[in-house]
C-alpha cells in the first residue's frame, strides 16, 4: 500500500487506515468475533493506521484493538486514540490532571506504555486557543505517556487554529465527496505546516457506498437512525450533515461515473486519497470483506480530471447550499 508521512510525528502509515468507532458502539452490534476479523483483514491488506477513541463503547473499541495488538506485536501499526468526550464538554475540564487520567485509561485498554497518537476529541472551540491545554499535552509527551498529539475537529476554523500550534502533529476532519470545505484552506495550511490530515467519515456514514435508498432502515442503536437531526452529537457526524434524500440524489448522480474496476465506495475513497494534503483516510468496516475492499482503494488509479470535475459540480449544485458554511 502507498505510504504517507506524518511529518511532525515522524511516522509513515498506509494511505488507507481503519476507523474503529463501529467496533465500540453506535453502528449497530458488531460481535467480538467480527471485530477481530475486521482488524485482521485490514492489517493483512496493508492497513497500518488504526483510529479509535476512549468513548467508543466506553472503551470497548480500544480494548478490542489492544487484544488484537497482542496477537500482532510485529505488525508495525500506529494506533491513534482520542480523549475528552467522556466528561461534560466544558473548557475547564481539559486539564493536565484529566489528561493523565484519560491517557492512563487508554494505555491500559490498549496495552501500550506510550500511546502513538492522542487526539482531543472535538472539544469546545475555546480549547483550541488555550496555551494551558497544549502545555499539558506537551507534558504528556515529555513524560512519554504519548508519542504525539493531534486534534479531531468539527469546523475548519478549529482546524486552522490547531494547525498554528507547533506541537500539533495531526488534524482529523470530515472530508468526502459531499464535504469539500476543508479543501479551501485547511489542507493547504496543514501541508505548509507539516501537519498530517486524517480524513474521517469518508463515505458519509455509508451514504457514498451506494448501498442505501429511501427504504433502508437503520437499527435503533445506529446513529444513522437516532442522530439524523443532531439529537445525540453534532449532526455533521451523521451523513456529513447532509439531508438523507439529497444525499441519495447526489449518489445517484455520481454512480454512472464509477469505473468497472471499482465499487462506489472505492470511488469515494479514491476521491479522498486524490486530494493533496491527505495523509490517511479512515473508513470503518463491519466485516472482513468490507475492510479488504476499503484497503484496496489505495491500489486503484486516481480519478480522472473529468471525474473530479463531476464530483465538484455535483457538490456545488446539490450539497454546497446546505452544508458548506456550517462547518
Amino acid at each position: 500500500m502507498e505510504q504517507r508521512s506524518f511529518n511532525r510525528l515522524g511516522r509513515t502509515v498506509g494511505a488507507v487506515g481503519l476507523g474503529a468507532w463501529q467496533l465500540g458502539a453506535d453502528w449497530g452490534t458488531v460481535s467480538e468475533t467480527d471485530a477481530m476479523a475486521v482488524l485482521t483483514a485490514a492489517v493483512d491488506a496493508g492497513v497500518t493506521f488504526l483510529d479509535t477513541a476512549d468513548v467508543y463503547g466506553d472503551g470497548r473499541s480500544e480494548q478490542l484493538i489492544g487484544r488484537f495488538l497482542r496477537t500482532r506485536p510485529d505488525a508495525g501499526l500506529t494506533v491513534a486514540t482520542k480523549m475528552g468526550r467522556r466528561v461534560e464538554q466544558r473548557p475547564e475540564a481539559y486539564t493536565l490532571a484529566n489528561f493523565r487520567q484519560w491517557t492512563d485509561r487508554s494505555r491500559a485498554n490498549l496495552g501500550m506504555d506510550t500511546l502513538d497518537l492522542v487526539q482531543l476529541h472535538c472539544p469546545p472551540t475555546a480549547v483550541f486557543s488555550s496555551d494551558e491545554v497544549f502545555d499539558g499535552l506537551d507534558t504528556l509527551v515529555a513524560e512519554k505517556a504519548i508519542a504525539g498529539y493531534g486534534v479531531s475537529v468539527e469546523t475548519c476554523d478549529q482546524a486552522l487554529t490547531a494547525i498554528a500550534r507547533p506541537g500539533v502533529a495531526s488534524v482529523q476532519i470530515i472530508l468526502n465527496a459531499v464535504r469539500h470545505k476543508p479543501l479551501e484552506r485547511v489542507l493547504p495550511a496543514a501541508s505548509a505546516a507539516g501537519v498530517g490530515i486524517i480524513a474521517r467519515v469518508p463515505l458519509a456514514s455509508g451514504l457514498l457506498s451506494g448501498r442505501y435508498d429511501e427504504h433502508t432502515e437503520f437499527p435503533a442503536d445506529d446513529h444513522r437512525n437516532y442522530n439524523r437531526h443532531g439529537a445525540a452529537f453534532d449532526v455533521g457526524e451523521t451523513f456529513s450533515g447532509v439531508d438523507y434524500d439529497r444525499g441519495l440524489a447526489a449518489v445517484r448522480r455520481l454512480a454512472p461515473l464509477v469505473d468497472a474496476d471499482r465499487t462506489m465506495a472505492q470511488f469515494a475513497l479514491r476521491w479522498v486519497l486524490d486530494q493533496a494534503g491527505v495523509t490517511v483516510v479512515i473508513p470503518g468496516a463491519r466485516d472482513a470483506e468490507q475492510a479488504r475492499r476499503n484497503a484496496a482503494a489505495a491500489d486503484l488509479s486516481p480519478l480522472t480530471d473529468d471525474q473530479l470535475a463531476a464530483v465538484r459540480e455535483t457538490y456545488d449544485e446539490l450539497i454546497r447550499p446546505q452544508v458548506h458554511d456550517r462547518w
